[in-house]
């Protein structure tokens, strides 16, 4: 009891700087999964397709959409083999009324080791960021190697997802980063066997090799999760400070918003 008590405590904490600081909402998280009895090929899959509309008096940003994945491709029983794959379409309004003028592109590998309920992972990631419909003939992206740790805890009846990270940029195109930090929660509580209440905050901090400083961001959303046969949806509304928004103007943009999440688990 006093386990979970100093917990949920440290949940608390963890929100609050969340908060406080909300960047990019950028690719799916990994997302925590208990150890299968036997090695599985295969074991998880997890796709999401969502969509949000923003509140901001940009024309660059209106909506903000995300499709793509996460899945197991080997789970070892003391460790798995995990990748994920994201693709982003910014829309805004500039030239017409549903106008895509960003797609980013994010992939990720991952390699872990479970230590009882905590999982540690070796992560090498790529991030590349383009315009729509408009000229960019220089590349913006990077890739970058760190470690990430996964926990779940049982706090009553909900459940406690904590995700953090860290990494160096072994390599970065036209942005000044030269590694991140990110922690990112997920608080689940049942309200039957279909439905279920959601909060979810993140946190970003990314270091610069410039004079601009250590930039930070973050988002934090709530919303219902509604179980069905084949997968489920979320509805969800939150606020978010996105670290550099525009891959060509690097400066933040802060915005609130609403929108719905279908997964296929």
């Amino acid at each position: 009891m006093m386990r979970h008590s100093a917990f949920a405590r440290g949940v608390v904490l963890v929100g609050g700087v969340v908060l406080l600081s909300a960047g990019r909402a950028g690719a799916q998280q990994p997302v925590v999964a208990p150890a299968p009895d036997t090695p599985q090929f295969m074991s998880r899959t997890d796709f999401h397709m969502n969509a949000a509309k923003l509140t901001i008096d940009d024309a660059r940003f209106v909506w903000d959409t995300h499709f793509g994945g996460g899945l197991d491709v080997f789970d070892y029983v003391a460790g798995r083999l995990n990748v994920l794959i994201d693709y982003e379409a910014v829309l805004g309004r500039q030239i017409r009324a549903f106008d895509p003028n960003q797609g980013n592109y994010a992939l990720e590998g991952s390699l872990s080791k479970r230590f009882g309920g905590t999982e540690v992972a070796a992560v090498f990631g790529h991030l590349s960021r383009h315009l729509g419909d408009r000229a960019k003939t220089i590349p913006v992206d990077w890739n970058d190697l760190g470690l990430r740790a996964l926990r779940r805890e049982r706090v009553g009846t909900a459940t406690v997802d904590v995700v953090a990270g860290l990494a160096r940029m072994t390599k970065h195109d036209n942005l000044d980063y030269i590694w991140k930090g990110d922690v990112d929660v997920l608080v689940r509580r049942p309200v039957n066997g279909r439905a279920a209440l959601f909060g979810h905050g993140r946190t970003e901090f990314y270091g610069v090799d410039s004079a601009r400083g250590t930039q930070a961001g973050g988002l934090f959303e709530a919303g219902v999760h509604l179980s069905g046969r084949a997968g489920a949806v979320e509805l969800f509304a939150g606020v978010e400070r996105r670290v550099d928004a525009d891959p060509l103007e690097l400066q933040p943009q802060s915005w609130g918003f609403a929108g719905f999440r279908l997964l296929s688990r």
